[in-house]
């Protein structure tokens, strides 16, 4: 079968990656395969003058979209792409790169999905995940501060803050929120939890994804490919 793309959008701290990892785990073995759009930041970090305090990480423009539509464009054809690694702390890309493999549902996830029309189009299915705001903002707050050893970013309070009423805000507005109204699915994320996904709740929002039309052949279809290691 011709591999289908889901798109799984919403804001920083909305839940999208605990979304796309439910779904494809709802999922027959192998029968889909998860990317983050965070894979296709450009190479900015060894830029000379880079700053990344004055930089804008949460404009489209940020992203490489035409790498990502060249990878997608693969995949729906069935062939395997290498997808770049990417550094949060040093902004830059890393050697080597992950061997993704087609497979029956492939779920992209990421805050510019649906905001450069041409990457839009691409999608066979679009997910908005509606979270409150002061709920997403909790969720970045914690990740960003939290030791690096455990998964976090080790950044102070206060950068976090700051760069998120001087971009994340603004972005989200100018380029995430106005997507809801052109998604295919609009979930809302209701839950509190600060510790972890609720499994009930995470649940309940995949459901109205996995009951969707254009996931009926991918709900009974054979694996046919997966995420691998290094090539």
């Amino acid at each position: 079968m011709t591999p289908v793309l889901l798109a799984v959008t919403g804001g920083s701290g909305s839940g999208k990656t605990t979304v796309a990892h439910a779904l494809a785990a709802a999922l027959p073995a192998g029968a889909a395969v998860v990317l983050a759009e965070d894979r296709y930041y450009r190479d900015i970090g060894r830029q000379p003058g880079f700053d990344p305090a004055a930089f804008d990480f949460d404009r489209a423009e940020a992203r490489d979209h035409a790498l990502l539509m060249e990878q997608l464009d693969a995949l729906k054809a069935g062939r395997a792409v290498r997808a770049p690694r990417y550094c949060f702390r040093n902004h830059w890309r890393l050697r080597g790169a992950d061997l993704i493999r087609p497979a029956p549902l492939i779920v992209l996830e990421g805050i510019h999905l649906l905001a450069t029309p041409e990457l839009a189009a691409r999608f066979d299915l679009t997910v908005y995940v509606d979270t409150p705001d002061d709920i997403r903002l909790i969720r970045r707050l914690l990740r960003d501060t939290g030791p690096r050893s455990a998964g976090g970013r080790g950044r102070r309070w206060r950068q976090v803050l700051e760069q998120y009423l001087g971009t994340v805000r603004p972005g989200h507005l100018a380029h995430t929120a106005p997507c809801a109204a052109r998604a295919d699915l609009v979930i809302a994320d209701h839950s509190t939890r600060m510790d972890g996904a609720d499994p009930l709740q995470t649940e309940a929002l995949i459901a109205p994804i996995l009951q969707h039309p254009t996931l009926a052949a991918v709900r009974g279809a054979a694996p046919v490919g997966a995420l691998t290691g290094s090539p």
